[in-house]
């Protein structure tokens, strides 16, 4: 049977606590690491439940948890990112919201286009928006208005050829 080493291996940490610090930061290179690193090996053996025994010596086995700790300390600092860094970035980012312009500019359109729907016969009309708008099929449109599917056929055409021809070629809007 193994024997729990846990209350050995804390023991042995608080006793020694500066010689294993001290160790540690000459072979991480940095006393505040080194500490960071000790302390998480605390915490580590306060939340494990038992570590089979028997080990032969703690030092090094704390040291090479304390090392394993530290290294991926510094692989979660490497990752995150200040809140600082992340303003700094979102700033150089182009906003993709219309300016004032293109939203006057849009409105405009859709004024425009609005006067150019309501200039249609009623029928020309509903069946434009139910196809192009809806995305309903012509023989389902044709079904509704009780009309063969040639005429929603026709009746398309016509609607289309009217709004494409009251398009200005160079601004994309409406005359």
């Amino acid at each position: 049977m193994t024997e729990n080493v846990i209350p050995l291996l804390r023991s042995f940490l608080v006793q020694r606590y500066d010689q294993l610090k001290q160790r540690l930061a000459l072979r991480l290179g940095n006393a505040e690491l080194a500490e960071d690193a000790l302390h998480e090996t605390w915490l580590k053996l306060q939340r494990s439940q038992s570590i089979p025994g028997p080990i032969a010596t703690p030092q090094a086995y704390l040291l090479r948890m304390a090392v394993n700790l530290a290294i991926d300390v510094r692989r979660a600092q490497s990752q995150v990112l200040l809140s600082d860094d992340i303003e700094a970035l979102m700033n150089e980012l182009p906003d993709p919201a219309p300016g004032p312009a293109e939203v006057a500019e849009a409105r405009s359109q859709l004024e425009a286009l609005d006067d150019l729907l309501s200039r249609l016969p009623p029928r020309r009309r509903e069946i434009l928006l139910l196809i192009r708008l809806e995305g309903w099929s012509q023989r389902d449109v044709a079904k509704r208005l009780g009309i063969p599917v040639r005429n929603v056929e026709y009746e398309l055409k016509a609607a289309q050829d009217f709004l494409f021809s009251r398009l200005e070629p160079k601004s994309g809007g409406f005359s």
